[in-house]
């Protein structure tokens, strides 16, 4: 998502290209004997052949495929982001000459300014591989891509993926609402089944399928899913009645923001990159532990997001503030030194928080009877903040997208925050370059 913001930003080509029969391109480091086809060698049924190339079903398939694809960009002159192991860089600082390689198994997106640079890897990689070039990148993953060059927008939605789901599960033509989780669901453990007829009517359906299902829309374009898949994920192991209610609501909310899609524009701000952080306090009615939340945004599109349960209970909402922002923190040392890889430069990434206690305690070193028990969070965040690593600022908590990771909000507060992130509804615009 950090590259694909860059392409809006800086108006750099986006090609796509699949490798055919990627598995069978892997070098065997084992060796391997398999049976023979029925009617291969007549009269001698007993003996075996000898693989000498990977093969699908193998083990190793992939891990092979991977390493012979490794070399040979190794071999061409790119090298393997330290931060991205699916990301390859050409070692170029300027744009005029950089190109980015991004692999996912046999999928492949080339980043460049120049459509010749472009061209020119295209053509060593059918030189070495059986390629199939798909030009300009259309979809991968089930992503859509809609390139509108001329107002410099990527965008990117999931919706005929999200469409499958629904009716796969028959909710297809359910009738729409506007939130994830209705304010009206206070899901418990205690709503679990009890007797071991419930659980058997509970076992035919298909609650931890449709929570997996939308999971994976929801880490690649959909941040406005994570709250409510962080709270129906807790229950996976044992769903009650209520809960696949609760379930089957969220559903009905995929239905209505099908067209929900992902959007990164060029922008007039000289700041790359933006934090947002959040937390409840002692939100979850079984444990009492609160809820993280952190939205990254790269001029101004969200690129990184979460929704979790902290593992530990907090014993005040400034520790809570302070776990979550210890997370977000993590997170954002991760994008500032991908950011330095990708641009050779160093940002400095603020995370705005909208608790004033929590952000005190970052900045000043001094000792608090109630906050010593948080003392290796604390010793981490300041030691990161005074290195200048990491900016934390207040942030007013209605100007706060991370609020829409952690609670159910008011229908107003809730498109808003997705606005502040440049995620909007409604159907994609026409494709255009």
């Amino acid at each position: 998502m950090l590259v694909l913001s860059m392409v809006a930003e800086m108006d750099l080509e986006l090609d796509q290209m699949d490798v055919t029969t990627a598995f069978l391109h892997g070098e065997l480091e084992e060796t391997i004997y398999m049976k023979q086809p029925p009617g291969f060698e007549k009269g001698a049924e007993d003996k075996v052949c000898l693989l000498r190339k990977s093969l699908y079903g193998l083990r190793q398939a992939p891990r092979q495929w991977n390493k012979r694809f490794d070399q040979f960009m190794v071999s061409i002159g790119f090298k393997k982001s330290k931060y991205d192991n699916c990301v390859y860089l050409n070692g170029k600082s300027s744009w005029n000459s950089k190109i980015i390689l991004l692999l996912y198994v046999d999928d492949i997106l080339i980043v460049a300014k120049r459509r010749d640079l472009v061209d020119e890897l295209k053509d060593k990689l059918k030189s070495e591989f059986e390629m199939k070039d798909m030009g300009q990148a259309s979809k991968i993953l089930g992503i859509e891509i809609t390139r509108h060059r001329k107002a410099r927008e990527v965008i990117l939605s999931q919706h005929r993926y999200l469409s499958k789901v629904l009716e796969k599960y028959g909710m297809l033509e359910a009738k729409a609402v506007t939130s994830p989780l209705g304010a009206q669901f206070k899901l418990k453990s205690d709503q679990s089944p009890k007797s071991k007829e419930e659980c058997e009517e509970m076992q035919v359906l298909p609650y931890a399928n449709v929570i997996g299902s939308i999971m994976y829309a929801m880490v690649c374009t959909r941040p406005d899913l994570a709250f409510a898949l962080s709270i129906l994920s807790r229950f996976m192991g044992n769903p009650g009645k209520t809960h696949w209610q609760a379930a089957k609501w969220f559903l009905r909310y995929v239905k209505g923001s099908l067209h929900t899609r992902l959007v990164y524009r060029q922008s007039d701000e000289d700041v790359m990159i933006r934090g947002y952080v959040d937390s409840d306090y002692a939100g979850c009615s079984d444990t009492r532990k609160s809820t993280t939340g952190y939205v990254f945004t790269c001029f101004g599109g969200a690129i990184s997001w979460k929704s979790r349960l902290q593992k530990v209970v907090a014993l005040s909402s400034t520790e809570a503030e302070f776990i979550a922002a210890t997370e977000a923190v993590k997170e954002s040392i991760w994008l500032k030194g991908f950011v330095h890889e990708l641009l050779d430069e160093e940002k400095v990434i603020t995370v705005y928080c909208d608790n004033q206690s929590a952000i005190h305690l970052t900045k000043n070193p001094m000792f608090h009877e109630r906050s010593k028990h948080i003392d290796v969070r604390l010793h981490f965040i300041r030691d990161i903040v005074a290195r200048n690593e990491v900016c934390m600022e207040k942030i007013g908590t209605e100007d706060n997208p991370a609020d829409v990771m952690t609670k159910v909000l008011p229908m107003s507060k809730f498109r808003y925050c997705l606005e502040l992130v440049q995620l909007e509804h409604g159907r994609a615009p026409a494709l255009l370059f």
